[in-house]
């Protein structure tokens, strides 16, 4: 055990090098402050790391992640990310990215009484009850979580446009795009769902 977070460190070092390599005021750059050009609300899922998934750099997308990806209005730690994001940063691109074969969804969905985090979970058994017709139609259970993870990501956006800070950038004319994107395990691609169609689907 020791030695797989040893090999963080190593790995810290020659990424580093070959940094500095390529670019030598590289970490120099970074001291001057950020500009990032989105912010993403992810999944603390391990497998689903934005900046390996979508290949970006440092500075390039501000991170907010959580169980599941969910957009809670009690959420102090993300509304005042949010915030930062748009009114500090001036980001004008919001991405929910879910992902296929999320355990908060799986859980959610089979109701199992775990701990804390069924509070948590609450937020998507919300998500279930809105469009249980629609999951119970889907006979495959696999297609089944995987539209549920769809519906998900969809009702966070909508989750988005309901908060204060969502609300005051469209009062003040401001840009701000809300994308909702789900990761896919099986073949690595991101697919960009489209929130009308999805939507009326439901």
């Amino acid at each position: 055990m020791k030695d797989n977070v040893t090999k963080f460190l190593q790995n810290n070092r020659q990424w580093l090098a070959e940094k500095q390599d390529i670019e030598p005021q590289y970490f120099q750059k970074l001291t001057t402050g950020q500009q990032p050009v989105a912010l993403l609300l992810g999944c603390s899922d391990s497998r689903v790391s934005p900046a390996v998934v979508l290949g970006s750099d440092l500075g390039e997308i501000f991170v907010h992640r959580n169980i599941a990806n969910v957009v809670a209005h009690s959420d102090m730690n993300f509304l005042s990310v949010l915030q930062y994001a748009v009114e500090v940063l001036g980001i004008e691109d919001v991405i929910v990215y879910g992902h296929y074969g999320c355990g908060g969804v799986k859980a959610a969905w089979e109701d199992d009484a775990i701990g804390l985090i069924d509070n948590w979970l609450a937020h998507i058994k919300d998500v279930i009850a809105r469009h249980q017709a629609e999951l119970d139609a889907i006979v495959d259970e696999h297609d089944r979580l995987d539209r549920l993870v769809e519906l998900n990501v969809l009702a966070q956006i909508e989750n988005l446009r309901q908060t204060s800070i969502y609300r005051k950038a469209m009062k003040a004319g401001k840009t701000l795009r809300l994308h909702a994107w789900v990761y896919d395990f099986a073949s690595g691609k991101v697919n960009v769902l489209e929130p009308e169609r999805m939507m009326s689907a439901a």
